[in-house]
């Protein structure tokens, strides 16, 4: 064989490499939290096998505008909103023709693994102990340090009952998160692969480790029985500590205003003040 026969095969199969990584890259990014393959499904099916279950045609098209197709009247496409219980696969900024190929590709290489990459993190329906639920509390206000490197929930979610402020208002609330993705399983896998626009940059590189992700189930799904209390005090106490800090602020100027005079400039005034007597 030539060398640049070696050559083109070669670049060949770095490129199917790279395809193959991206496509693995785009699912973990915008398809995990709804989809495993080969791990039972979440909110949406398991994908393993699904393009012997539908075919490709069809599979990209859908792929590329979901709502449409249900719209359409689909059948099929209906019944997975149904089997869904009308939650609607949302349109994938990206998913052109090219990628749903590679995406159902590495779909097809993954079922047929003992166990892929994309089955997801499998929580058991024991009972959570109050040592899980008192870690996730933990990992949650930050008190211990996430492994990866990220930064705690705490600082841009709340969670009713917490003391003080109760943590950060750029994420939604999420005393009852864990009824939100209905149950362990969709809340694990969510935390597996966060795909909100805020978080999943934040989290691609560094991820939640498994033994992170229980105790934060543990904990939601106690602050979902729970309830807690109602969070307006939180409110009331972030504008009255507001206040507070403006109003300190404001006699601290006052009385830097009131020292004005010292120095060169008190001695102006007075010689100022003897001239006009």
């Amino acid at each position: 064989m030539s060398a640049r026969v070696l050559s083109f095969v070669f670049l060949l199969l770095v490129s199917m490499s790279a395809a193959a990584q991206d496509a693995a890259d785009f699912f973990r990014q915008n398809c995990m939290n709804c989809h495993t393959v080969g791990g039972g499904r979440i909110t949406g099916p398991d994908l393993k096998n699904v393009t012997q279950r539908k075919d490709r045609q069809w599979l990209v098209k859908f792929l590329q505008d979901p709502k449409g197709m249900i719209d359409s009247g689909d059948p099929y496409a209906q019944k997975l909103e149904s089997e869904a219980r009308g939650v609607v696969m949302p349109t994938i900024a990206g998913m052109s023709p090219e990628r749903a190929q590679l995406l159902l590709d590495m779909i097809e290489a993954e079922s047929k693994l003992a166990k892929s990459q994309f089955a997801g993190l499998q929580i058991s329906n024991r009972p959570f102990t109050p040592q899980e639920i008192a870690q996730g509390r933990a990992l949650f206000a930050g008190d211990v340090k996430l492994a990866g490197g990220g930064p705690a929930c705490i600082s841009c979610h709340t969670v009713r009952g917490l003391p003080g402020l109760s943590g950060g208002r750029l994420g939604p609330d999420l005393t009852l998160v864990y009824e939100r993705l209905q149950g362990r399983k969709g809340l694990a896998q969510w935390l597996v692969a966060p795909a909100s626009p805020t978080m999943a940059p934040v989290f691609k590189k560094q991820a939640l480790q498994a033994d992170e992700i229980l105790p934060l189930v543990a904990y939601f799904e106690s602050a979902a029985k729970q309830g807690g209390a109602d969070d307006s005090a939180s409110l009331v106490n972030f504008f009255l500590l507001g206040l507070g800090g403006m109003v300190i602020g404001l006699v601290s100027l006052d009385a830097l205003w009131k020292r004005r005079f010292r120095s060169v400039r008190r001695v102006m005034v007075q010689k100022a003040r003897r001239k006009v007597q």
